[in-house]
């Protein structure tokens, strides 16, 4: 398999190559585009039905993934997420990586992707309770809405993120998700939950916010219809 993503980082389109019969999991609602011949295929996301179910209702994902065949004389792919924003793609290779909900858009055939308590705490972000965790041989495709901006962390370096510019980041790095400042700042100040991460690690990080666009959003429309 061979990928490249093109038109980064406000439209971004990732152009998957296919070897002879090579397969691709794919976010239902993220292929652009095909080349003839490949066969498609949609089954329960995660492995087996509970795994499908808690992807879904506790992921933030679809229920179903998309699986494409290449034919024997290959194939190509055009995949791209919902939101205007940058793509990335990570090549694994055994390590483990917690990712945001509705980050995730495709994967090769040997990544699991399972839900995750993130050990014994509870992952409490404002779009949801749980993270998936992608582990496993291969690439895996992730979207951002914006830009996307990684930064390593040294071991015990700690590093804050609001809940809503989170994509991704490495399993076992220690994290804590609380609110900013006390009750009065976290309802006036503009911002929501945070998380403290500590190293080592690496963190993935949109350069917007889809609850703050939202936020934006919502009022001038209805401004408008009143207006």
């Amino acid at each position: 398999m061979h990928a490249e993503i093109l038109y980064r980082p406000s439209y971004s389109m990732a152009v998957v190559d296919l070897e002879p019969y090579e397969e691709i999991h794919v976010e239902p609602g993220a292929m652009v585009s095909m080349t003839a011949g490949m066969q498609l295929e949609t089954q329960l996301g995660g492995k087996g039905f509970l795994k499908g179910l808690a992807r879904s209702f506790l992921g933030g994902e679809s229920f179903f993934v998309n699986k494409f065949r290449a034919p024997a004389s290959g194939g190509q792919v055009n995949l791209a997420p919902t939101m205007p924003g940058d793509m990335m793609i990570l090549d694994l290779r055994g390590e483990s990586l917690l990712v945001q909900s509705g980050a995730y858009v495709a994967s090769s055939a040997m990544i699991d992707l399972d839900v995750t308590w993130g050990g014994a705490k509870t992952f409490f972000a404002s779009e949801g309770l749980f993270m998936l965790r992608a582990r496993g041989e291969g690439l895996l495709f992730l979207a951002s809405y914006g830009a996307i901006h990684p930064i390593d962390l040294l071991p015990n370096q700690a590093y804050t993120v609001d809940t809503g510019h989170l994509v991704a980041f490495t399993e076992g790095m220690g994290f804590n998700v609380h609110p900013i400042g006390g009750v009065r700042s976290t309802l006036f100040s503009g911002e929501g939950l945070v998380v403290d991460l500590t190293g080592p690690g690496r963190v993935y990080m949109q350069t917007r916010s889809e609850d703050a666009f939202l936020s934006w959003l919502i009022p001038n429309v209805s401004q408008h219809r009143g207006e």
